[in-house]
């Protein structure tokens, strides 16, 4: 039986690691807080908390890390007591988090000196799209140390893509949520203009889930459009926020132009700032609504 590392027990991180269970792995947990961990272990039938990230590494055949940045991201690989350190020949480290293509790639030759294999497999889809194996993974690396990290990737995905070499998953991502932004931005406009014009809601919301517009954004959303004091977050502004600016900056390195983007930034920041940034980010509408003198 495969043994999985999960570091970084969040909404996302924790939907995985009880996926994972449900599926037969053997789980060794970390967070930074550990307490978190504790209480995930305490539900599941074969986990057990590891103080360390490098204690993660030496019992785990492959190492799933959800982190909230690059900064996080760097700390958890390099830092005392890091991945780097408890690394060994036959682990594979995979990194899930939404931060920039290099950040992988800076670590890249030293997790290679230590034998291990090294992946970037970001995820597309929400924390109920984990809990039932549904996500879209989009991986960087080599094949081999994909085939390897399978037995800890498949039961999480509906679908898995290798897009190339190291980094190249961190860049489709920013590409798959330049593509989210705009879809929320559009259809907080689109709630706001039917309601304004006397349209109810709910009514308008299913209009929009069976257009051309439809996509499972849309309906997975809902809720969260049409009930968001009564619906657990999914995607908080700062996050949103977050990948915002990974995407523009990246998108400047490059030299693509990505005027949406920008005003999908100034807007989610404007939000946050009205509503708090712990909500999530469908809360657009409400501050478009409010702009509005709605």
């Amino acid at each position: 039986m495969t043994t999985v590392g999960v570091i970084g027990i969040g909404r996302m991180g924790g939907a995985m690691a009880r996926r994972l269970a449900a599926e037969g792995r053997t789980l060794v947990l970390y967070n930074r807080t550990r307490e978190r961990a504790e209480q995930l272990a305490a539900q599941l039938t074969d986990a057990r908390v590891a103080a360390t990230p490098a204690e993660v590494a030496g019992a785990a055949d492959v190492v799933l890390t959800m982190l909230a940045n690059d900064d996080a991201v760097a700390a958890v690989f390099g830092g005392p007591d890091g991945l780097l350190t408890g690394a060994r020949a036959g682990t594979v480290l995979v990194d899930l988090s939404t931060v920039r293509p290099d950040t992988l790639r800076s670590v890249e030759s030293r997790v290679r000196a230590t034998g291990a294999g090294l992946l970037d497999a970001p995820v597309s889809g929400s924390v109920s799209l984990a809990e039932t194996g549904q996500l879209t993974l989009m991986v960087g690396g080599t094949a081999a140390d994909l085939e390897l990290a399978r037995p800890a990737l498949e039961p999480l995905a509906k679908t898995i893509v290798h897009v190339g070499g190291l980094g190249a998953g961190a860049a489709m991502k920013l590409a798959v949520n330049t593509l989210i932004f705009g879809l929320n931005g559009a259809l907080s406009e689109a709630v706001v203009l039917a309601e304004r014009a006397g349209i109810d809601r709910a009514t308008a919301y299913d209009v929009f889930a069976a257009s051309a517009a439809g996509a499972p954004f849309v309906g997975y959303k809902r809720a969260a459009f049409l009930e968001p004091d009564a619906t657990p977050v999914a995607f908080s502004l700062d996050l949103a926020a977050k990948d915002l600016r990974l995407i523009t900056g990246f998108a400047r390195s490059l030299g693509v132009p990505m005027p949406q983007a920008q005003l999908n930034l100034d807007v989610v920041a404007a939000t946050a700032a009205e509503v708090g940034p712990e909500r999530d980010f469908s809360m657009v509408a409400r501050h478009l609504s409010a702009e509005g003198g709605v």
